[in-house]
């Protein structure tokens, strides 16, 4: 009989640049599988929006296997050794996965296959450089981006070239006791479908074609234009880097393709860097676990944060008065994304203006980001906050006026989020309370009636923030 390997899918959507799944392929017949294990996540298993890309994405997946993924419910690791005896599997290949729940949950799994004697074959398929080869030449891990990405990473050999997808890829019988894609329940809750279909394309396919349409359109000025929300200058693939549906190998390369024929040598450098910071977020999670939970810095954890609910809620409804955070948290909810610029004015207005905890925006955004990723979400919110690794300093407050006015200085980016202010003129656009009434009355806006007055004041809530920063870092 045909040796039967079993390949675990996980964040490796693809089968393109994928090495576990060509290391499955040299060994046998493959039964490719993917399993959603909720339980052992806990807390952190997936949130709604990012349930719904999942959805879309096996289903992508299973149609470039010709309809034979097998798809499982439950704890991997009762489910793995149960399907390798039942298969009479030679081998198990997967590519590494680095949370410290699948971290610790991969080793188990490893050991009780290997007591049954079938061999674990692991690769890298989703970081450019691993995490323990980058380290300081007196040892340790970086804990600031800038010599982690130059002297680090760039120390090391360049990034491989992508693999190709395998030539042949011999399938075993599917097994008759793995679950319908339906079955999973990824749509179950709050109808994110009815809104996502229009603005994405999961998979593999999407994917690449988001990544060739961002090269064409959006490499060029990416430098400045990144900045800009309502530029076409964002690549919007952090949901299939997430994913795995692009590896960042391809991306990388793709973009130094790109880059090369259009002679964009300075964009290129600061769209590598932006893939390097999201090495640093992985990199960070490896070496400091808690990362997602406990402020990076423990002094931080004497900071005064405020318990009320009803500033939490104005921010995760888009209705704190400041049209520039109210527009970047209705994207979000809309559309499943944000801007980077924009997340970083929402999420300094969160936990300096309003002075609530990092925890809480973590979890808003992970439960609404098609992207929501354990490692960059948290190392970013606490870059922001200015608890985490190379943070923000504790006196950098995004003034949401200001950012509006620079980054959206014609409003297009608001007028869409926030249809209610289009008719303000530009002058007003960004502070509506700042017009005069008879502009207000022209463009139908009624402050306090159908668009809230500022939630706090700019000026005396930043003061109050620093106060308590400073009350932190004096002790």
């Amino acid at each position: 009989m045909a040796a039967t390997v079993v390949y675990w899918f996980r964040q490796d959507l693809r089968l393109a640049d994928n090495p576990a799944l060509l290391k499955a392929v040299a060994l046998g017949s493959v039964l490719p599988i993917y399993i959603l294990d909720d339980e052992t996540a806990g807390c952190w298993k997936m949130g709604g929006a990012s349930r719904w890309w999942l959805h879309q994405s096996l289903t992508e997946l299973d149609r470039s296997l010709y309809g034979r993924l097998n798809v499982y419910r439950g704890r991997a690791e009762e489910l793995l050794p149960q399907i390798v005896e039942k298969i009479a599997a030679t081998a198990v290949c997967w590519n590494r996965c680095y949370e410290p729940w699948r971290i610790e949950r991969d080793s188990i799994i490893k050991t009780r296959l290997t007591e049954l004697g079938c061999p674990v074959y692991s690769n890298n398929g989703s970081l450019l450089w691993e995490p323990w080869q980058v380290l300081k030449k007196q040892g340790g891990p970086y804990k600031v981006f800038t010599p982690y990405y130059r002297k680090g990473c760039l120390s090391q050999p360049p990034p491989r070239a992508p693999l190709a997808a395998p030539a042949e890829l011999e399938l075993a019988d599917p097994d008759d006791n793995c679950l319908s894609l339906a079955e999973l329940g990824l749509l179950d809750g709050y109808p994110w479908h009815d809104k996502l279909t229009t603005c994405w394309s999961p998979g593999e396919v999407g994917g690449w074609r988001r990544l060739t349409a961002f090269l064409e359109q959006g490499l060029a000025g990416y430098r400045e234009g990144r900045d800009f929300p309502a530029r076409e200058h964002v690549s919007k693939l952090s949901p299939s880097l997430h994913f795995g549906e692009l590896s960042p190998h391809q991306v990388w390369h793709a973009a130094t393709a790109g880059a090369l024929r259009q002679n964009l040598a300075d964009d290129l450098d600061h769209f590598h860097s932006e893939l390097a910071w999201r090495e640093f977020s992985y990199y960070l999670l490896y070496h400091f676990p808690h990362l997602p939970d406990a402020n990076f810095q423990p002094k931080f954890d004497r900071f005064p944060w405020q318990s009320e609910r009803e500033p939490l809620s104005a921010w995760q409804q888009g209705l704190t008065g400041y049209p520039i955070v109210d527009a970047g948290m209705r994207e979000l909810w809309q559309t499943g994304f944000m801007h980077n610029r924009v997340r970083m004015i929402v999420a300094s207005f969160l936990v300096k203006n309003q002075l609530q905890h990092w925890h809480d925006g973590e979890r808003w955004f992970w439960d609404c980001l098609l992207d929501a990723d354990l490692a960059s979400n948290s190392a970013s919110w606490q870059w922001v906050a200015g608890c985490g690794a190379d943070a923000a300093p504790y006196f950098r407050i995004f003034n949401p006026v200001s950012q509006g006015q620079r980054f959206d200085a014609d409003g297009r980016y608001v007028r869409r989020f926030v249809p209610e202010l289009a008719r303000l003129p530009d002058r007003y656009l960004h502070s509506p309370w700042e017009a005069p009434a008879s502009v207000l009355t022209q463009a139908g806006v009624v402050l306090g009636e159908n668009y809230p007055q500022p939630f706090v004041d700019l000026k005396a809530s930043r003061q109050r923030a620093l106060d308590a920063y400073a009350a932190v870092k004096s002790v």
